[in-house]
């Protein structure tokens, strides 16, 4: 999943991991940076126009023209002089700016490859919608997202997470190119088609270094029958993998397809776009209104309020009782609920009851060793214990198990890595493509801070205090659920030297 990388003079610039190299060293170079730099490289001699500039690197966004020559004037500085001594990037008075280097293709970084686990490893690839309708394309996902679900749930099995699956999804890719790119040596693969009442599902597992399809089959199902064939599938891969037939571990199955739609919706919701959490909570709250009994519905708006907290700036009381009511209800209705679960650890752990969140953490990942949220999210909880070195491993845990995961890995990741004293490791996964946002910048200034680069760190500071004007290190430190007083003064040392306010 990797594209090409460009080359001049000692520079090699990788657009797809947003990084720029001088003479294989890499150079610390910002978010802004990197996308205006990609766009100036990729057309050298060109003159591109300040708004088209503004654009590449503050995509929808509304900003000043002054933000755009600051970027321009740290560009120049991070480059050096161009060979003769002139400019890399010249300035085209009242139009804009152009790149005057030579440049040249190189091949894409290729992507390290995973070793395989020491049992059966499997991915499920998004299942191809091939109704006539567009809108039946939630109904395909959610069959892929569920039978993830359920053949994480079996022991001895080695499952790849719904993030990273749905990172192959309308991508034409070689079935060993995906298998080599998540280390895993199996894939599931499929089309879904719903109408009048019926689904038609075609399933096929295929050993992806061989090449051999060890398992198809077809499903012609009354609708009603959809998790009646998920289960059929999942047992299926079982047999196939493990030589033995067996079905999964029950799962709490709506009662309404029409919830379980619903359901999809939001999730996806959450995932592409979490500033809608309205429109999710709707669908959410409709959905468990149609079926009282829906566990996923109930975790899924406990999540949904928790994205509230995080986005409008903290909780308030009566959302955080709500959401843990939530989290509490979905795990009455499926105790045997991984995700349930966790939600309820994380939300537990914010409320301080530490040795109740430390239980659900450890039964959820006894329900589910393949639920690679589970890992990340007690790698939060585990570094504000003051247990860094354990919370490395869980985070390393999840991303081999989502190697292409949402962002708030790479931030937890970040939070780990700047605990651990890793300052440079810090400072790369936060200013990395998948997570460079707001929330991050707070750990990536104080990073930068440790390391004595404090010019850097006091402009992410200054950039984290324009969306989040109200912080302060003593009241972060009272919200965030620490246990370990040194881990915490470590966190506010950093912050100081970056110039956040006490």
């Amino acid at each position: 999943m990797q594209g090409s990388r460009l080359a001049f003079g000692p520079f090699v610039l990788d657009p797809d991991a947003g990084t720029l190299l001088r003479n294989d060293e890499p150079v610390a170079i910002g978010h802004r940076g990197i996308k205006l730099l990609v766009a100036l490289v990729e057309r050298p001699g060109e003159i591109l126009g300040k708004a088209e500039l503004m654009d590449a690197a503050w995509p929808d966004m509304a900003v000043e023209e002054g933000n755009l020559t600051v970027q321009i004037a740290q560009l120049r500085k991070l480059l050096g002089p161009a060979a003769g001594g002139g400019e890399w990037i010249t300035t085209v008075p009242r139009i804009g700016y152009r790149f005057t280097g030579a440049t040249h293709q190189l091949p894409g970084a290729k992507r390290k490859t995973l070793p395989l686990p020491d049992k059966p490893s499997i991915a499920v690839l998004p299942f191809l919608n091939i109704s006539n309708d567009p809108e039946q394309g939630s109904f395909a996902d959610g069959l892929t997202e569920d039978l993830i679900a359920d053949l994480s749930r079996v022991p001895g099995l080695f499952v790849i997470a719904r993030n990273s699956a749905f990172a192959y999804k309308g991508k034409a890719m070689d079935v060993r190119a995906i298998a080599e790119e998540l280390g895993v040596r199996y894939l599931l693969e499929g089309s879904a088609r719903r109408a009048a009442g019926r689904v038609r599902i075609n399933a096929q597992l295929v050993d992806a270094m061989s090449g051999d399809h060890l398992w198809a089959e077809r499903f012609d199902r009354s609708l009603d029958d959809i998790f009646a064939v998920q289960d059929e599938v999942t047992a299926k891969i079982v047999e196939a993998l493990l030589g033995r037939l067996r079905a999964p571990p029950p799962r709490n199955r709506p009662k309404s397809v029409e919830a379980y739609d619903l359901c999809v919706r939001a999730r996806k919701l959450m995932d592409d776009a979490p500033q809608a959490a309205q429109e999710a909570h709707l669908l959410l709250t409709r959905a468990i209104s149609l079926d009282p009994d829906y566990a996923e519905a109930y975790r899924w708006l406990a999540m949904n309020h928790w994205m509230g907290w995080v986005h409008s700036g903290g909780p308030t009381d009566a959302t955080r009782r709500l959401a843990l009511e939530l989290a509490r209800k979905a795990v009455a209705i499926d105790p045997s609920d991984a995700g349930c679960r966790w939600v309820l650890a994380y939300l537990l752990a914010y409320e301080r009851s530490f040795a109740e969140a430390d239980a659900e953490f450890a039964r959820a990942i006894e329900l589910d060793p393949n639920e690679a949220d589970t890992f990340a999210a007690l790698s939060d909880i585990t570094v504000l214990a003051g247990r860094v070195e354990e919370a490395l491993e869980h985070i390393r845990k999840a991303f081999r198990l989502n190697p292409f995961p949402a962002s708030w890995y790479y931030l937890t990741l970040g939070q780990a890595q700047y605990a651990a004293g890793q300052y440079e490791a810090a400072v790369e996964t936060l200013r990395s493509e998948e997570t460079y946002r707001t929330s991050s910048r707070r750990f990536l200034a104080a990073s930068l801070a440790q390391l004595g680069r404090l010019d850097e760190a006091r402009a992410e500071a200054e950039l984290f205090l324009v969306a989040n004007p109200q912080f302060s290190a003593r009241h972060w430190a009272e919200t965030e659920p620490f246990r370990d007083a040194r881990t915490l003064e470590h966190f506010v040392d950093g912050y100081r030297k970056a110039g956040l306010p006490e």
